[in-house]
């Protein structure tokens, strides 16, 4: 973590408490695997690098403990955050269908003109991304493309368990993303991932929910198993996972 990030974080926030910056800055490296999975949070190392005390870089990680996303562990001292496994991914992304096919479904008769040219806009940025790999660009048009259907569905509740899901389905998507970038070309769940957008906007254009339903079913299933073929099935996650002491 760098000082003048955090200073970023300070002016956008001049009024909060310095626990609440600095767990939103570990918050956010966290999900976006900045910090990786399985990492040991050291609170000195940690203050020391932003410039302030260890009372708030601790009470900033006692916060994220109690939103899941850093643990400690019974045979180890110190705090980790999380670590990523496919057991957990294949939960989360059965819950992320459930909610996120209903929401292509009721966009085929809520999004209105603009909402849908937007969602064109993304997909087809999103397919030149993967294409040419463009981790930065993936990023920028991946997760708003999601967002902006579940905010166009006008389903508030659909809303709030996307809300409550989101900093998971980021993580998971920022370690699949990632995969794209260093895949090779015989993965052969590419092409769905690279299209699987695009298809689920041609169905909310034609107006058919079923089709929009199955289109984001599809894809959901494609990024599942692009990313257990990335990692030949067995840990998909060890190469976005810190190493292990003494390991390289």
């Amino acid at each position: 973590m760098k000082r003048d990030q955090f200073q970023v974080y300070l002016d956008a926030n001049p009024s909060a408490k310095l626990r609440d910056i600095v767990s939103q800055m570990l918050y956010d490296e966290i999900v976006s695997l900045c910090i990786a999975p399985g990492t040991k949070l050291n609170v000195n190392s940690i203050a020391s690098a932003l410039g302030i005390s260890r009372t708030p870089v601790a009470e900033a990680i006692m916060n994220l403990c109690d939103q899941g996303f850093v643990v400690s562990k019974p045979d180890t001292s110190g705090f980790f955050v999380i670590d990523l496994s496919l057991k957990d991914m294949i939960d989360l992304y059965d819950v992320r269908a459930a909610i996120e096919c209903e929401a292509a479904a009721l966009c085929t008769e809520r999004a209105d003109a603009g909402t849908v040219n937007e969602l064109d806009r993304l997909a087809g940025e999103f397919a030149d991304c993967v294409i040419r790999k463009d981790y930065d660009g993936m990023i920028a048009t991946d997760m708003p493309f999601h967002g902006l259907i579940v905010e166009s569905c006008g389903n508030k509740y659909i809303q709030k368990c996307y809300k409550m899901l989101l900093p998971n389905l980021t993580m998971y998507q920022s370690s699949m993303i990632k995969f794209i970038s260093n895949s090779s070309e015989d993965n052969p769940w590419s092409p769905s991932v690279i299209y699987n957008h695009v298809a689920v906007v041609e169905a909310i254009k034609m107006h058919i929910p079923d089709l929009a339903k199955q289109a984001m079913a599809d894809h959901v299933k494609s990024s599942l198993n692009f990313t257990m073929f990335s990692g030949g099935g067995a840990d998909p996650f060890s190469t976005v996972r810190k190493p292990k002491p003494g390991k390289k």
